[in-house]
């Protein structure tokens, strides 16, 4: 059984260490190896301890919790970018999503995502937009499969020097 709730600095340590294996994993043969092989999680948790301290308002972590009180998981949720300002809908972003790699297909991110979208809807949001590394078709599926679609949109993030296209997914909630 998992269970989702608030982040809090105690977690960190545990946070970083999903998201560095999370994308030795997920993004080995995508991001360049020399980017994924620099990842560690000390550098991870100072930057995460970083941000955790000076939140702007509107940024919620979330983690996932097994039944042995372990952090299996972690998601970011905040505010969308200004180009959906105006258009009626207040637009959130899932910043990230991540769950520990063997933990994988087991429901731990099913849990996170489905905390998200209470949350953003507790918020007032009507829509959440996401981005995913086009190549990256394990979490696309994912993501479609929790009701998210891509629109079209696309922007490129560069790993030592390889640009690595990323996609727009968006929800109404």
């Amino acid at each position: 059984m998992v269970t989702v709730r608030a982040m809090t600095g105690a977690d960190i340590e545990a946070v970083s260490a999903i998201r560095v294996t999370g994308w030795r994993t997920a993004y080995a043969g995508i991001v360049p190896r020399t980017w994924l092989e620099r990842m560690t999680v000390e550098e991870d948790a100072r930057e995460r301890r970083r941000r955790f301290a000076s939140a702007p308002g509107g940024v919620y972590d979330l983690v996932a919790v097994g039944a042995r009180g372990a952090v299996v998981g972690w998601a970011c949720l905040g505010p969308g970018p200004d180009e959906e300002a105006g258009t009626g809908t207040r637009t959130g972003e899932l910043y990230a999503l991540y769950v520990l790699p063997a933990l994988v297909g087991s429901g731990v991110g099913r849990a996170l995502i489905e905390a998200v979208h209470a949350r953003a809807r507790e918020l007032g949001l009507g829509r959440l937009l996401l981005w995913v590394l086009e190549d990256n078709a394990r979490a696309r599926r994912f993501y479609e499969r929790a009701g998210y679609a891509a629109d079209g949109a696309v922007q490129a993030d560069e790993y030592d020097g390889v640009p690595l296209p990323e996609v727009r997914y968006r929800l109404a909630l």
